[in-house]
């Protein structure tokens, strides 16, 4: 999803504005891919995309999205470069899918700029944030049916819990979700961000940001299924792509990054359980090699210009033959 950067991207209507992070690093990625279809599979405002398009004639951009606002800003922005350009509603594991039924397979490459963006984050009806009152909603896209306040609501307090520390990292979760049980039920950001914070023992509320924070990112990922289907998305990237093209992820989150690091791992030892210092027997066979060992940050000017960009994570790989 789109992510802030050095520099705000206005969309031609006002709204959606795009800030990508680590822009110059996913532009030069691509530059020596094959002529032909990069699918940019979470296209949000299209910050990443435009880029691309102005800075790489030979490639055009097949834009996934599934929050149609994104789609319909997009499209938007993305109208002065014509031909170049198709921009489809759709879950990015569904990907191959799109490109296959458009003729643009294989791909010269894929991008994921995975996570919330800046705009569902800044628009308090979408549900996304602790920091004003609104339903509690948080699905990207609004067509899907469960919601966060389905899962605060309806889920076993184990359950709620177990997804607190998996997705959020919460220290305090069994205290948070027993408290959210017992305020049940729950109907507002708002209120949901003030039994988190009084859940949390006093001296931990002041440290690590707002004290719903980590709550309000493992809810998020829950609704939206984004860890579950992630290495599905992965495999059809690595598998859609063309030899000498490339697929890149932008990530935010510790879960995220580490699926995206024992993917692309795999990728390049082909699952090889051979000893490092003897030739490989085991009949592995490498699909991908890593452009660079670990992950690329966002540098200290703009993470001062944009605090949000200290959490990114980009790591590529090239598809052999």
């Amino acid at each position: 999803m789109d992510r802030p950067g050095a520099a705000d991207i206005p969309s031609p209507s006002g709204d959606f504005p795009h800030r990508p992070v680590l822009l110059d690093e996913v532009v030069a990625l691509f530059a020596p891919v094959p002529e032909g279809w990069l699918i940019d599979a979470t296209l949000g405002g299209a910050g990443h995309a435009a880029a691309l398009l102005e800075r790489h004639r030979h490639l055009s951009v097949l834009g996934i999205d599934q929050d149609p606002d994104a789609v319909t800003a997009a499209r938007a922005r993305l109208a002065r470069f014509g031909g170049r350009v198709e921009v489809v509603h759709a879950r990015f594991d569904r990907l191959a899918e799109v490109a296959r039924e458009r003729g643009r397979l294989p791909a010269s490459g894929v991008l994921f700029d995975l996570g919330v963006s800046s705009p569902q984050l800044d628009r308090p009806e979408r549900g996304f944030s602790y920091r004003a009152d609104a339903p509690l909603d948080m699905r990207m896209d609004p067509t899907q049916p469960r919601t966060a306040a389905d899962v605060v609501n309806r889920y076993e307090e184990r359950d709620l819990a177990r997804l607190l520390r998996r997705y959020g990292d919460e220290a305090h979760a069994r205290r948070i979700a027993r408290a959210i049980v017992r305020q049940r039920p729950i109907e507002g950001t708002a209120e949901l961000a003030e039994v988190v914070r009084d859940a949390i023992p006093a001296p931990a509320r002041r440290r690590g940001g707002h004290p719903a924070r980590r709550t309000f990112q493992a809810l998020r990922i829950e609704v939206n299924g984004e860890l579950e289907v992630l290495p599905v998305a992965l495999d059809a990237a690595l598998g859609a792509t063309a030899p000498g093209g490339r697929v890149a992820v932008l990530s935010y989150h510790s879960g995220e990054d580490r699926l995206v690091k024992e993917r692309f791992r795999y990728e390049e030892t082909g699952g090889c359980v051979c000893p490092p210092q003897l030739p490989c027997r085991c009949g592995a066979v490498r699909r991908a090699r890593l452009l660079r060992r670990g992950a690329t940050k966002a540098g200290a000017a703009e993470v001062a210009a944009n605090p949000r960009a200290e959490s990114a994570r980009l790591r590529a790989v090239e598809v052999l033959p």
